[in-house]
Formats: structure tokens, C-alpha cells, sequence
């Protein structure tokens, strides 16, 4: 569908910030909420932007968007996640937590917790951690990568495969309905499949919108995670795969009302 002349313009606007908000855009071309809101519909069906909660940032297609950006993008799916994920460690446990904006929300939802040893490939989360009285906190060496505070390399992964760690936390930027995970990184993959290796339990927390996603590189398989956590049910071909190897699902979040909620195989739970 053609855009007209003031979708052209907010995606001219998208390219050049990066993000938008609704507020901005509707004193800017003095409309309505809604109409801003339908141009940003029409702008993310046409995959030039993903949608937040007031506004939207740039996207151009399968490529990666913006660290701070992701942080935005489903952000009510996410914090629900977060809590969902890190309700299923326990204290006194070991956890690597790998680089991503869900799993980071996760890292900070694990702040009443006590006796844990947390670590992880992001120094972003590790120095929020670090104030968190009831954490033992260390940090992967390796390069640090500039857009996000992510390590990578080969000193990261041989870092990694030092440990054996009670859980990993990890993320995808994309799950196939064949239930490869992806990423787009191939530095950053490397370091999340060690991680998975290391682990006697894997969490992965990703929403709905990695199902609609692609990314070159893969991380790894669902078959090899025991508990997904995501915000609504899942494809019919990733249920399939997920009933037949055992994993355990948990939907964090109602449809329907919105409340957080955690279904797993056996049961609702509202909280």
C-alpha cells in the first residue's frame, strides 16, 4: 500500500531518530492519536517500524534494531516474562544470564533473591546487579561490544566453559517454526550456545513477536531448552515440538485483560 504524504514523513522521521512518540506526532501534524497510531500500524505491516506503547521505532526489515530500541518493544510482554522467568529460580542457585533486553528485565526481577551466584555476558546487567544485596555477581571476559555492553569472542566462550551453572537465561531474536533459534550475531550466538551447554536447566524468554521474526545465525534448538516463558500461546508447530521434548511452557501474560498470569502444563496461576 502507498504511503501518503505524512506516513512518508514519520518514516523519514523513524530513519533519522530512530523512534517516534505518538504524543510528539500528533502536535507535530496536528491530528488525532489515532490517526497517528493507524499510520504507525500501517508502517510496522509494512516492516519500516515495531511498535511500542506510545510510539514505534525504525525497522528495515530482518535486519537488527537498535539495543535501546528493543528495550521498548513489548515492554508490558516483557516485564511479565521477566517475573515469570525469574520466579523459576530458586535461592542459593547458580544462574548465567545471557545479553538481551528481556532477559535483562529477568536479571533485575531476581533483586529480592538470596544466596545467588549470577553471571553473565552483559555489563550493563552485572553493574546493575552488583547493588543487589543477596547476588554474587561476575562478569564474562572477552571484547565488549559498543551498541549494547555484550562480550563476545573466543575469551568469552572460554570463560563460559569454565562453569557448570544450575540455570541459563537466555533469549533469541527469532524462533523457526521447525524450533531453530536465531540470532543475528554470529559472536553473540557463539557465546549462547556455550552458555546453554554449561547449564543443567536453560530458561528461554522470548515473546510472540520472535515467532513472526528471522536472523541468520543459530543459537541453538527448542528441543534442548526445558522451560520456555513467553506472553501468549504458542504456533501449533512450536506447541508440537515443545509437548514432544518435554518443555515446559509458561504464558506470562492474559490476551485478555493483561494481567501477569503464569500457565505452564500444569495449571494457571494469576499473580
Amino acid at each position: 500500500m502507498p504511503l501518503n504524504a505524512r506516513q512518508s514523513e514519520i518514516l523519514k522521521l523513524l530513519q533519522r531518530r530512530g523512534r517516534v512518540r505518538v504524543d510528539e506526532l500528533v502536535l507535530q501534524y496536528a491530528t488525532t492519536p489515532q490517526t497517528i497510531r493507524r499510520d504507525l500500524r500501517l508502517l510496522e505491516q509494512a516492516g519500516r517500524a515495531q511498535r511500542f506503547h506510545g510510539g514505534a521505532v525504525f525497522s528495515s526489515g530482518g535486519e537488527y534494531t537498535d539495543f535501546e530500541a528493543r528495550r521498548l518493544i513489548s515492554r508490558r510482554a516483557k516485564d511479565a516474562i521477566a517475573q515469570a522467568a525469574a520466579s523459576l529460580i530458586p535461592d542459593d542457585a547458580t544462574v548465567f544470564i545471557n545479553i538481551g533486553t528481556t532477559t535483562e528485565a529477568a536479571a533485575l526481577a531476581l533483586k529480592d533473591h538470596s544466596g545467588l551466584t549470577v553471571i553473565t555476558d552483559n555489563v550493563n546487567t552485572a553493574n546493575a546487579l552488583r547493588q543487589f544485596s543477596g547476588l554474587d555477581v561476575l562478569i564474562a571476559g572477552g571484547a565488549i561490544r559498543a551498541h549494547d555492553g555484550a562480550i563476545v569472542g573466543d575469551a568469552a566462550v572460554q570463560f563460559i566453559r569454565q562453569f557448570r551453572v544450575d540455570y541459563a537465561l537466555i533469549g533469541a531474536a527469532a524462533i523457526e517454526p521447525e524450533g531453530a533459534l536465531l540470532d543475528h550475531d554470529l559472536r553473540e550466538a557463539q557465546v549462547a550456545s556455550a552458555i546453554m551447554d554449561i547449564a543443567r536447566h536453560v530458561i528461554l524468554a522470548a515473546d510472540a513477536t520472535k515467532f513472526s521474526r528471522s536472523a541468520p545465525v543459530c543459537i541453538g534448538d527448542l528441543r534442548d531448552v526445558h522451560s520456555f516463558v513467553t506472553d501468549k500461546p504458542l504456533p501449533q508447530d512450536i506447541a508440537g515440538i515443545c509437548s514432544g521434548a518435554g518443555v515446559q511452557v509458561i504464558e506470562a501474560l492474559d490476551a485478555k485483560d493483561g494481567r501477569r498470569r503464569r500457565k505452564s502444563l500444569t495449571g494457571d496461576f494469576v499473580s
